[in-house]
């Protein structure tokens, strides 16, 4: 089974960051253009560009969308956009700038009929993205834990005909201490559906891991920023893919 790689830019303030375990007050800043850094990895290999508006996810709204919207007219690349995404407005805006998916977290769990309602609508082109502390889901930014575990929530969705999931487990994000694979395939084996690993990659080796439990993708931030491997070095492993 093959891997496709998913090149993270996380935007805040217009500029590419990562945090630590979500932490807001633990940033660190690797680059002064999403743009940029998203042309990167296309060039490096990449048909997948993963972002987040960290500013967006926190105010509820779209502010980086500028950023998403450069990428998607300029680069030859699918881009996938979460983060301050609460209407069918924020949905339909990115949809028709020509993104290929939509990433809704937050208001799945604050408003689950919006959520099914916009799967059913858009199908395919709705990602849900369960962000978990302890295995229960973390909204506005990881600021607030809900009641509902990952599974519980994925299992909703997926019965209603959501097909894709990002399972980011918060301890390990930002951390290289390598992904939670165990709570991953479970969310898979719990809702039927793909199930796309985030968060504690560190390394090729994690990659394989991931591959090998079936997996079949993973998002990759910091590892990259950090000059652990690159998405090219990655890609000419031969067990990886990009698209």
């Amino acid at each position: 089974m093959s891997l496709t790689i998913y090149p993270a830019i996380d935007m805040r303030g217009g500029k590419c960051v990562r945090l630590l375990q979500g932490d807001y007050d633990k940033e660190t800043v690797y680059g002064d253009s999403p743009f940029d850094m998203a042309k990167t990895f296309v060039e490096d290999g990449a048909s997948w560009v993963h972002m987040v508006d960290l500013d967006g996810a926190k105010a509820g709204k779209p502010e980086n969308d500028r950023y998403v919207i450069q990428a998607t007219k300029q680069l030859n690349a699918n881009i996938q956009i979460g983060g301050g995404i609460r209407t069918e407005e924020d949905i339909h805006f990115y949809l028709d700038a020509g993104v290929s998916r939509v990433i809704i977290g937050s208001v799945a769990i604050s408003n689950p009929k919006f959520a099914i309602e916009m799967i059913k609508k858009y199908k395919e082109r709705i990602v849900i993205g369960l962000d978990a502390k302890d295995g229960f889901v973390a909204t506005n930014g990881w600021l607030n834990t809900s009641q509902a575990t990952a599974v519980e929530v994925g299992k909703q969705f997926a019965d209603v005909g959501c097909e894709t999931f990002i399972f980011t487990d918060i301890a390990t994000d930002g951390t290289l201490s390598g992904p939670n694979i165990i709570a991953t395939v479970q969310l898979a084996q719990a809702t039927g559906k793909e199930v796309i690993a985030s968060g504690g990659v560190s390394s090729l080796a994690d990659l394989k891991l991931i591959n090998q439990a079936g997996i079949p993708g993973a998002i990759v931030g910091k590892a990259i920023y950090e000059g652990r491997f690159t998405v090219k070095e990655a890609l000419e492993g031969g067990t990886f893919r990009a698209y």
